[in-house]
């Protein structure tokens, strides 16, 4: 017995590709002109990936011991480009997968955003997608010109009427809108374009968008929400659901929990696509990859830095006042990635801070092995959890890592009928709803 089919995504983004090892392939100083990411996508491409994902963050992260040094030392949230200016890019090296970059709702205006989104959509022919994010970081909402974030529940509010104006500049031009008539001199017809007059308690814009939304009348949307707030949102509006729980039960519940939401919301669950984030480590034996794998947890010091950086910028809490050979304290609480929150204090149980966090991966369930071993055991996840697909983490990303996953890994999914050979669609919606 094996699963259905299911997906491959993968999460990524626009900062340096691994600079520490020896092969330098990798471009740890020339990245900053495409080349990389651009060799990147067309492999994923080449491989029968959906899409990737492009994370985003909006400043540098200083809260960890007062001071950006460990954060600058270990290059994860900067340097780091803007996804959405390179998603035309990346749309234009590729015909078939997904762009998927990431735009928050706290800092853009409505206006904006849908005309950028609308802008890539066509140019990608469709394949362009919007990963809707609130932002949870003070510091990145001090950069324009805020002294802190509104409240976690407040964003949701303010990004559902965000979400409620994108739509509607969307809607602003109904099919059959553009003529290119050179009989009656009418290029586009009026009565097709109209305002859409949106006034609401945090956003407002006139409309019409002044450019037709694309194929499939907009982007696919894409979203990672936990809490109950953000599981509500994204079941009422996301094509595409990120998450991180912790193993295949939980990402059942997850998913049913997901499925159940987006019907009372009056939409098809099937519609609704859950990815859950995996840290694959291979080997060309079970043996060299377990030896990879301990290499990695060895690193303790390194690991601990990094993770330390990474809480305190996601969840702007600085560990470093803390003992870090007791639990996390009882008392500790953040404005920004609650879920998130809950799950590592979950993971963590009675563990300290630093045996915790020295040992803690990004990812769902751990998988380690050949690249068989890892399509067997994502064959085994998929029949517990039911679908729909994994996302591919891994930072910072390497050239050997992406080979790994596009040579190694996807392959023998193919072989299993597990993943998609080709693709039967121009767009990624349509990919989404079908394999090939």
């Amino acid at each position: 017995m094996t699963a259905a089919p299911f997906r491959l995504g993968w999460f990524g983004n626009l900062t340096a590709p691994e600079w520490k090892s020896a092969y330098r392939g990798n471009d740890p100083l020339t990245w900053f002109d495409g080349s990389f990411h651009i060799d990147m996508v067309r492999n994923l491409e080449r491989a029968g990936f959906d899409f990737i994902m492009l994370e985003d963050s909006l400043m540098v992260p200083d809260i960890y011991q007062g001071t950006a040094e460990i954060e600058l030392k270990h290059a994860r949230y900067a340097p780091k480009m803007d996804p959405v200016v390179a998603a035309a890019m990346l749309a234009r090296v590729t015909s078939k997968m997904g762009i998927i970059a990431t735009a928050s709702t706290t800092f853009y205006h409505p206006y904006q955003l849908a005309r950028q989104f609308a802008t890539i959509n066509n140019l990608s022919g469709g394949r362009v997608g919007w990963n809707v994010v609130t932002s949870s970081e003070d510091r990145a909402a001090q950069n324009y010109g805020m002294a802190k974030l509104p409240e976690h529940d407040l964003r949701y509010d303010m990004a559902e009427e965000f979400m409620a104006a994108t739509k509607a500049l969307w809607g602003s031009w109904q099919d059959g809108a553009i003529l290119a008539d050179a009989e009656s001199g009418y290029y586009s017809d009026y009565t097709k374009v109209q305002p859409v007059d949106f006034a609401g308690e945090y956003y407002s814009t006139r409309g019409p968008l002044n450019l037709p939304p694309g194929p499939n009348g907009r982007p696919v949307i894409c979203q990672a929400g936990g809490s109950p707030r953000g599981r509500d949102f994204a079941a009422a509006h996301a094509d595409v659901i990120l998450t991180i729980p912790h193993g295949a039960a939980g990402a059942k519940e997850y998913r049913d929990d997901i499925r159940r939401r987006a019907a009372s919301f009056g939409r098809n669950p099937d519609d609704v696509k859950v990815f859950s984030v995996v840290y694959p480590i291979v080997g060309e034996s079970k043996r060299e990859a377990e030896e990879k794998n301990e290499a990695w947890y060895a690193r303790k010091q390194h690991n601990f830095e990094v993770q330390m950086t990474h809480f305190a910028a996601t969840m702007e809490i600085d560990f470093s006042p803390f003992d870090p050979d007791q639990p996390i304290p009882d008392d500790v609480s953040t404005n920004g990635h609650q879920s998130q929150l809950a799950i590592w204090r979950s993971q963590l149980g009675g563990k300290t801070i630093r045996e915790g966090f020295s040992g803690m991966r990004v990812q769902t369930e751990e998988m380690v092995g050949t690249p068989d071993a890892i399509a067997s055991q994502m064959d085994e996840f998929m029949q517990e959890v039911g679908g729909d697909g994994f996302l591919i983490y891994g930072q910072p990303i390497s050239r050997q890592f992406v080979a790994e996953m596009t040579d190694g890994v996807a392959p023998a999914l193919q072989r299993r009928g597990l993943m998609r050979t080709d693709y039967a669609h121009d767009t990624l919606l349509e990919n989404l709803h079908s394999f090939a």
